[in-house]
């Protein structure tokens, strides 16, 4: 009786752990853009680097779609200026420290 018992709450155990995990994975791949105003003005460049072509300007207030954080320095935005939308790269330090 004590090694049903046993078992029993050895099932329980790995399937609360398993239960858990499956929460938790996947959380960040299912998120989309996310909106953000810059704090200061700053380009919005075709490339990573500074030397990468100037699409536009963004002003200091604008809201951007940042798409994804590529690296350290830059990451993917989408603007919305004189009714085109851009695609680009912007550095970092344009937003809001979190």
């Amino acid at each position: 009786m004590n090694i049903r018992l046993l078992y029993a709450l050895m099932l329980v155990l790995l399937s609360s752990c398993s239960a858990a995990k499956d929460e938790t994975a996947g959380k960040r791949g299912n998120q989309g853009p996310v909106s953000f105003t810059t704090v200061v003005d700053c380009p919005l460049y075709d490339g990573m680097s500074k030397s990468s072509a100037q699409l536009t300007s963004i002003t200091s207030g604008m809201e951007v779609q940042v798409m994804d954080t590529v690296d350290a320095y830059f990451v993917k935005a989408r603007v919305t200026k004189d009714g085109k939308t851009l695609n680009g790269f912007m550095y970092r330090t344009c937003f809001p420290q979190k």
